[in-house]
């Protein structure tokens, strides 16, 4: 076996029981979304928390879409998260949806009518909410508890018949008003829908309650550990009830351990929706949420997103873990995979002014220090150039190790260049700078004479291809005032948009391609936004932190 999930061992321990002690031959876990919506990076460590255990022990993971609302549904988002499951790296032993169940759970349904365990209810919900009762208060039974079984079963086969509007009549299981646990004080488990379903089209008008279809659906697949998030710890009583009372063959186990909270950002669907909807993101694909689909169009790669869902563990205790740790192994990702290049963000023009006009040379640059399988380049050189605007001050302080006048400073894998003068516009901004160069310098020749005042990087002006750079920071900032909304939280320099220079070499890039930017970090080829014509790079992160992952 492989140690996948060696941080995942509460659950593990629970199936190495069940599996030494017979009561399992294999484990069937499942990754049960509901089509709603797009998947988030807390999908990410559900779905590798399952299929890595599942793996584990040379079980399965079924993939089954929870589609009992078809107001919310839609085939877009079942397409959309079969893509992304993929794009992370796992495979589904089995696809499943819900509705395919669903005549066995109108069976079912009929079966606890029949055994007095189900009624059907005419409370309109407002009142359905007042009888329940509060956690200190007992709930009321509703005057129609007591319906006989047969009366029930006409009134539930004519609500399938589409003889009542919607809310007009639900079917309730009949359990515990006075019970603690409000979950158990009679749940609905169907309720009237005239909506079309993307699977079962017009076939049903009556549909079940999550709380009710959800353990059906584990026990008919035979899954083994049904693995949930915390908020549904509550829920597990009512999930063993209507397994034992729909006398199900099949008996899952409900296991609950903490979400995934992390700082800076926002993890909730409908708050993501109403930063789309009040245009404070441009879509779900935005690469500063943290959905898959805008995590992958930032840069971050699948492996990367797999070690880190596998690194935090699982924990039944919520906790908030820093981002830097998603961002500690996207690094560690690239800074093997990822070819280094030049880029230069925000440009100065330098005129090399003892450099031919009409002489262009090729430099010769490894792609990857680290990695020798990425090869080498070359890259061209000329007398204009662009540098950093920051690698240039007029004034500079004690021990500046950049360009100023006076100073010399390598241009990585060319030459010594020195500041000689300084040309300012009208306004007295800097505009270009006209340097001298030394032949007698070039990167490689073993030069040692004298010392530069530093490294900076640069791309040729005659032949570097214009870019667009989005350089990302959080776009909620955290705060001690619990009563500040995530509206209010919204960093407004969430994203710095820069006009640069690359080198020639980026003119055949692809869509998601990555590479390192000299000094400012990992960036990643938008697949939205470039064209032909103009190249587009998201920042995926910077080149360090301070972060360290606890050995």
């Amino acid at each position: 076996m492989s140690n996948k999930s060696e941080t995942s061992n509460f659950i593990k321990n629970i199936m190495i029981n069940d599996l030494e002690s017979g009561k399992h031959k294999e484990i069937i876990t499942r990754f049960p979304p509901e089509p709603n919506g797009f998947l988030h990076i807390g999908h990410a460590k559900a779905i590798t928390v399952n299929f890595d255990l599942a793996d584990e022990f040379g079980g399965g993971t079924n993939l089954r879409f929870d589609d009992t609302n078809p107001f919310k549904e839609d085939e877009k988002f079942v397409d959309a998260i079969k893509e992304d499951i993929k794009w992370l790296g796992f495979e589904w032993e089995n696809l499943y949806f819900a509705s395919d169940y669903f005549e066995e759970m109108y069976n079912r349904a009929i079966l606890l009518i029949k055994k007095g365990k189900a009624y059907v209810d005419d409370l309109s919900p407002d009142e359905i909410r007042d009888y329940r009762g509060t956690l200190t208060e007992v709930g009321k039974e509703s005057p129609y508890r007591n319906r006989t079984v047969e009366e029930n079963l006409d009134l539930f086969t004519g609500m399938k018949a589409g003889k009542f509007k919607e809310g007009e009549k639900v079917l309730r299981a009949k359990i515990d008003m006075t019970s603690p646990n409000l979950n158990m004080r009679d749940p609905v488990i169907y309720r009237i829908s005239f909506a079309t379903h993307h699977n079962t089209e017009d076939k049903w008008c009556i549909y079940p309650m999550y709380d009710f279809a959800h353990p059906l659906e584990d026990a008919i697949e035979g899954i083994t550990h049904s693995l949930c998030s915390i908020e549904f710890q509550d829920h597990r009583p009512l999930y063993n009830w209507v397994v034992k009372e729909c006398e199900m063959e099949s008996q899952p186990q409900q296991i609950e351990f903490a979400r995934l909270n992390l700082n800076n950002t926002i993890m909730s669907k409908r708050y993501i929706k109403q930063l789309i909807d009040e245009g404070y993101v441009e879509g779900w694909d935005d690469p500063r949420i943290p959905t898959i689909r805008g995590l992958r169009r930032r840069g971050y790669t699948p492996a990367s997103i797999r070690n880190f869902c596998r690194e935090i563990g699982v924990a039944k205790n919520p906790s908030t873990v820093d981002i830097q740790m998603l961002e500690h192994f996207i690094r560690e990702d690239l800074i093997i995979n990822a070819p280094r290049t030049l880029g230069v963000l925000n440009p100065l023009k330098v005129i090399i002014t003892n450099y031919p006009e009409d002489e262009t040379e090729l430099l010769e640059a490894e792609n990857n220090r680290d990695n020798p399988e990425l090869g080498d380049r070359q890259i061209p050189f000329s007398n204009e150039i662009y540098i950093e605007r920051e690698d240039f001050m007029e004034n500079p302080p004690k021990k500046y190790k950049r360009l100023s006048p006076g100073l010399e400073v390598r241009l990585k894998y060319a030459y010594f260049i020195r500041c000689n003068d300084v040309i300012k516009d009208e306004e007295g901004n800097v505009i270009e700078l006209h340097c001298t160069y030394d032949e007698k310098t070039k990167s490689g020749t073993g030069f040692k004479e004298r010392k530069p005042n530093g490294t900076i990087h640069w791309v040729d002006a005659k032949n570097g291809l214009p870019a667009k750079f989005r350089l990302y920071n959080p776009l909620i900032l955290d705060s001690e005032d619990e009563d500040r909304g995530f509206i209010e939280r919204i960093n407004p320099n969430s994203v710095e948009i820069l006009n640069g220079y690359v080198e020639p070499n980026m003119k055949d890039v692809k869509a998601q391609d990555k590479f390192q930017f000299y000094r400012h970090g990992y960036f990643s080829v938008d697949p939205k936004d470039t064209t032909k014509n103009k190249l587009v790079f998201n920042r995926i992160v910077s080149l360090k932190s301070s972060f360290k992952i606890k050995k």
